[in-house]
């Protein structure tokens, strides 16, 4: 190690692991009650700064949320120089250095890491850091930014304050590619999504104004900022849930996976006979369209599989109508969608879809595989992804008509209108805005482009979700022992049966998703099968009155 580790370790020093816990990196980074995450922030400053380190001084990104959790939760995740998820063999080091127990420990882990990874510690480092608006978030920045200063003159970073999970993953790629992805500020990100939704919705007359549940997050003071840049006569929204003062509201009866788990409509929206309405989650990494249809009032969900069924037809047909038919048009879906919706890409768009295991990591480098790789799981979270082939492509594309010319022109605003560093809730809203404006449909029009399978997803607290492991994408179970049989034999019983059950990525709690040709079948499938597990893997608490 070729700087002096004094300082990190009197640093150090201030924020000792707690006793008995143990963490994680998973899906979305760690994860965990707030108060118990000063010591892992601190260890994540070491991580980013070696990760920097070894991609030659580029930046890292260090976001702060728990995104759809509720408010007492945070979380850490590291962003790599793309904007994209933390290279997944560094991981198991994350893991390592947050359960260092103390400075010699961390000392160790950071030389085998330097060793593992050939890191050169004469390089610089930078790192930029966001946080949403958990009330735990300034303490946790102060010890990511305490383990920064105690690393030494080669190590610089920038706080960006209060933002939501995609824009700190927009700021890293624009600062990497030194401004050709964008300008590396909160203002250049509203200014690169607002020209390109002006300019796709020009010519088209205005929808009707849409509701947007904010779940009393990050998102609400950010969406109306991007609103105000975009202008009124291009976008009409009214925010609802936007309270951001009440940290204890964070998430609260509302948000995107209230909206999609419950299937109801969240807290102070009304739903409105022909009301449009949609939710971001507490980060705005998720969204989710939701409506009351006008024959029977029911609730109708407009997930993320829909999300991906409505960008997949508007972009297969902008390539036909732009003569850019040699271009690969993919899908990436898990587990979680809905089998109508597969359906519905393979035989009605046909085009070639891929199931990967649950996480955006996962969906994300599948899509890479597709010039253009459109991917979202089912709880609203993904985005589109053009490749280097695609963007060249476009750029010499040379129009013979106006009606190509036209498809060119919006085809090169969807690449900037749509955030290829991650899932963002509010490029996603102006891509399904841009759509449904050029459509002239309304929500219940979306819908209709094909039925949902009636589904239902619970969640099981246990005693320990690591006992669950899973094969297949996620969709069957390896441990524990014999409940993938009985999960069989259950699910056999009911018409159209499809279930599956696998331990959460960002929750203390096991997932069980069932599928059935009517709703009373499918709920009645899920609450058994959530009984099922509850009995078997040592539920606690009360059984859940459902699951009787």
């Amino acid at each position: 190690m070729s700087f002096d580790l004094s300082a990190l370790v009197t640093a150090s020093a201030q924020y000792p692991k707690p006793p008995n816990v143990t963490f994680t990196y998973g899906t979305a980074g760690f994860r965990l009650q707030g108060d118990l995450l000063p010591s892992v922030a601190f260890r994540v400053g070491v991580l980013a700064v070696l990760r920097s380190k070894k991609m030659d001084g580029r930046t890292i990104g260090v976001m702060l949320t728990a995104s759809h959790n509720p408010a007492r939760d945070n979380g850490l995740k590291v962003v790599d120089p793309r904007g994209e998820m933390l290279d997944t063999t560094w991981e198991p080091f994350a893991t390592r250095l947050a359960n260092a127990n103390d400075a010699t420990e961390i000392a160790s882990v950071m030389e085998e890491l330097r060793s593992a990874k050939t890191i050169d510690m004469s390089k610089p480092a930078h790192v930029v850091i966001g946080r949403d608006t958990r009330p735990t978030g300034p303490a946790l920045v102060k010890a990511l930014t305490d383990c920064l200063t105690a690393l030494g003159s080669t190590v610089t970073y920038q706080d960006y304050g209060v933002l939501t999970t995609p824009q700190l993953h927009y700021i890293v790629r624009c600062i990497n590619t030194h401004g050709a992805y964008g300008e590396p500020t909160e203002d250049g990100y509203y200014t690169k999504l607002a020209t390109a939704f002006r300019t796709l919705v020009s010519g088209h007359r205005r929808l009707s104004p849409l509701t947007v549940d904010c779940a009393n997050g990050v998102g609400a003071p950010k969406l109306r900022a991007l609103a105000e840049r975009i202008g009124e006569a291009n976008l009409a929204v009214e925010l609802v849930n936007d309270n951001i003062e009440a940290a204890d509201q964070l998430n609260y009866q509302c948000g995107a996976d209230f909206v999609k788990t419950q299937q109801n409509f969240s807290a102070n929206v009304e739903g409105r006979p022909l009301e449009r309405c949609c939710a971001l989650d507490g980060d705005a990494d998720r969204l989710v369209y939701f409506y009351r249809d006008e024959t029977d009032h029911a609730f109708k969900l407009l997930d993320g599989d829909k999300i991906s069924g409505l960008a997949a037809m508007f972009i297969t047909d902008l390539t036909r109508a732009a003569g850019l038919t040699d271009l690969n048009v993919g899908v990436v879906q898990t587990a979680y969608a809905n089998g109508s919706s597969t359906a519905y890409l393979k035989e009605v768009l046909q085009l070639p879809v891929a199931c990967v295991c649950t996480g955006v990591k996962h969906l994300h480098h599948e899509a890479e595989k597709f010039d253009i790789g459109v991917y979202f799981e089912a709880n609203g979270h993904g985005t589109v992804l053009f490749n280097h082939a695609a963007t060249q492509a476009l750029s010499k594309a040379q129009a013979r008509s106006p009606a190509q010319a036209e498809a060119l022109d919006q085809l090169r605003a969807l690449v900037d209108l749509v955030n290829q560093t991650v899932g963002d809730a509010f490029s996603d809203l102006l891509l399904v805005e841009v759509i449904l404006t050029h459509r002239q449909w309304s929500l219940s029009q979306w819908d209709h482009a094909y039925t949902d399978l009636p589904n239902r997803l619970v969640k099981v607290v246990v005693a320990d979700r690591t006992a669950f492991r899973t094969t297949n994408a996620d969709t069957q179970l390896v441990e524990p022992a014999g409940l993938q049989d009985k999960v069989n034999e259950l699910v056999a019983k009911y018409r159209g049966g499809r279930a599956f059950v696998r331990p959460s990525g960002t929750e203390d709690v096991v997932r069980v998703y069932a599928e059935a040709a009517n709703r009373h079948e499918c709920d009645q499938l899920a609450f058994k099968l959530g009984g099922l597990v509850f009995d078997l893997a040592g539920g606690k608490g009360e059984r859940p009155a459902e699951f009787l």
